[in-house]
């Protein structure tokens, strides 16, 4: 089964066609995620034998590249279930059985989302301004705030992580979890009006003492980087899909780039269209040789994980390269398509307007430039040295 039988061009374009209004009305994509969900677009990783596609992380990226090439804040907001549910499949393929359950709830139609963000909080999975209080039944109450919690309106399981700051002696431990959508003590607070992105309507999610029973208490993991092979099954699959996203969008953005030179005419020139001005000329050339970089790096990222790739230290790097790579290539090739289509993309209904806006997101998803640079020279230059 390729991506084109599971995206079809049909369903490829109706999705298209409700973009632009999602975006206008600050609407969360209720149509979109009923046609994915009867393509069964949202049970990739989960098995065949258990009514799904049973796929991996490579065929799930390029379906996320082609669907965002049609609705990118849909893709976006449908990634925070597809990187749950792939944590589950990279898991299991190297034989950790813990987050199983995924699969198989999401083959009985349950929507994952992430609820793991939080503002000021720049050491992402490592540390977490949310309190996780132990209960004598050994579940947990989760009290914090959580934000770009995309899937607001849709998730019916909400993975959440907190600090349980007297565990192991006063260290600290991080306890992760699953609430459902009838678990009580969380609030979404309508507060998704942003510059774009605006469809995947990712609330703030408040917990005040949000209870996730022992049974749904999946990881707990000591404060600060460590080794656990959830947070490379989480890193391995946000990162990726999340670049697949970015790719989208520059790809979209480069077919109206170069439709629009083809359509445009010059005056000064005689009529003749603007594909014949060498400037011009170059600049599209400039996009198409990014974006010439990004798929093969994207396409090796994704296989390797499939085939359990022993990369060592260079795993991290690898992946958060891929991603500053796409979100950054991303925003140059949207960039070059605005300056060739000339004054028309400037104005609200413009898809490349509508581009430009839903690109700037790149720059807030972790890893950011600052954090993945220094990543890539630990692993090559080794740590700083302490005075």
């Amino acid at each position: 089964m390729t991506p084109e039988d599971i995206l079809t061009g049909a369903l490829l374009e109706r999705i298209r066609s409700r973009a632009a209004g999602y975006d206008r009305d600050n609407a969360f994509f209720h149509e979109d995620l009923a046609d994915l969900k009867a393509a069964g677009y949202l049970k990739i990783f989960v098995p065949v034998a258990d009514g799904g596609l049973g796929l991996g992380l490579a065929d799930a990226a390029q379906l996320q590249r082609r669907l965002a090439t049609a609705a990118p804040a849909t893709a976006l907001a449908v990634n925070m279930h597809l990187v749950w549910t792939g944590v589950a499949y990279v898991l299991a393929a190297r034989g950790d059985s813990s987050l199983d359950f995924i699969l198989r709830e999401a083959a009985q139609g349950e929507v994952f989302a992430f609820g793991n963000s939080e503002a000021g909080n720049d050491s992402v999975l490592f540390d977490s301004r949310t309190e996780a209080v132990p209960l004598p039944d050994g579940g947990y109450s989760f009290t914090g705030r959580k934000i770009f919690t995309s899937l607001s309106p849709a998730w019916t399981r909400l993975g959440i992580f907190g600090k349980d700051a007297a565990a192991a002696d006063g260290a600290g431990e991080l306890v992760h979890g699953f609430i459902s959508r009838e678990t009580p003590g969380y609030t979404i607070l309508p507060d998704w009006d942003t510059l774009g992105m605006r469809a995947s309507q990712s609330n703030t999610t408040v917990l005040d003492g949000a209870v996730v029973p022992a049974e749904r208490i999946f990881r707990k993991l000591p404060v600060g980087p460590n080794a656990d092979p959830l947070i490379f099954a989480i890193f391995a699959c946000f990162e990726t899909l999340l670049a697949a996203v970015y790719t989208g969008i520059g790809e979209r953005a480069l077919t109206l780039g170069v439709e629009a030179v083809q359509r445009r005419t010059s005056f000064k020139n005689g009529g003749r269209s603007y594909a014949q001005d060498p400037d011009i000329r170059w600049k599209v050339a400039e996009a198409a040789m990014a974006m010439d970089a990004l798929y093969p790096q994207l396409s090796r990222v994704a296989a390797d994980v499939d085939e359990l790739a022993d990369l060592g230290n260079q795993w991290f790097p690898r992946l958060v390269g891929l991603k500053v790579r796409a979100t950054e290539t991303a925003r140059t090739v949207v960039d070059l398509a605005i300056r060739v289509s000339g004054g028309s993309s400037y104005f609200r209904g413009s898809e490349l307007e509508r581009l430009y806006r839903d690109v700037l997101a790149g720059l807030f998803h972790p890893s950011d430039d600052e954090s993945a640079h220094n990543t890539v020279a630990n692993a090559w230059l080794g740590p700083l040295e302490t005075p």
